[in-house]
């Protein structure tokens, strides 16, 4: 019997959480819960590995979306590029890089995405975190100019529309997920 490996285009999994060995299960726990705003759903040491877990949301539907594991090495340097955070609107982006602010994180990069509006900071590990929202506009990636998060959101919107739709290959979103769907219906 044939094998119906890749026989099911219709099945597309998505990323739900990560797991990530830090060092400190504490500390990070602190800084996602003061910065981000996540809470604790479960917290242990596994019996099978002897590792401290710490299980963190943001959301009920979700037992967690993070989950920090003690094993890192003192000296092991960070393999995490990036944890993403997505956010409903502009008005929380906002209000999350003031909290972030508020909280004394100072390195913060703003970025326009074009697809997405986000800022970046990184935890006391050294791992990068993105806090986003959606935007309705699609460029080619990986694309990213700077905006200012102080500044009155239509003004925000404005300035990143202008600036997506002045970009070569420029697309409203509906259009470039049209084009994936097509995509992932026929692959084969």
């Amino acid at each position: 019997m044939p094998s119906e490996i890749g026989k099911s285009p219709s099945i597309h999994p998505r990323l739900s959480h990560c797991g990530i060995y830090v060092q400190d299960v504490g500390k990070q726990v602190e800084f996602y819960e003061r910065v981000l705003g996540l809470v604790v759903s479960d917290r242990g040491v596994s019996d099978r590995i002897g590792n401290e877990f710490a299980f963190l949301t943001a959301a009920a539907e979700h037992h967690h979306q993070v989950v920090f594991i003690s094993g890192r090495a003192q000296q092991g340097v960070t393999t995490v590029n990036q944890l993403s955070f997505k956010v409903s609107g502009l008005e929380e982006l906002k209000a999350m890089y003031r909290r972030a602010r508020e909280a004394g994180v100072r390195e913060i990069r703003q970025i326009n995405h074009g697809n997405a509006l986000s800022f970046y900071m990184t935890d006391p590990e050294g791992n990068g975190v993105e806090v986003y929202i959606d935007t309705p506009w699609y460029v080619p990636q990986p694309h990213g100019v700077p905006i200012d998060l102080t500044l009155p959101s239509d003004q925000i919107l404005a300035e990143a529309e202008r600036h997506c739709r002045g970009t070569p290959g420029f697309l409203p979103l509906d259009a470039w997920r049209a084009e994936v769907t097509s995509r992932l219906e026929h692959r084969h």
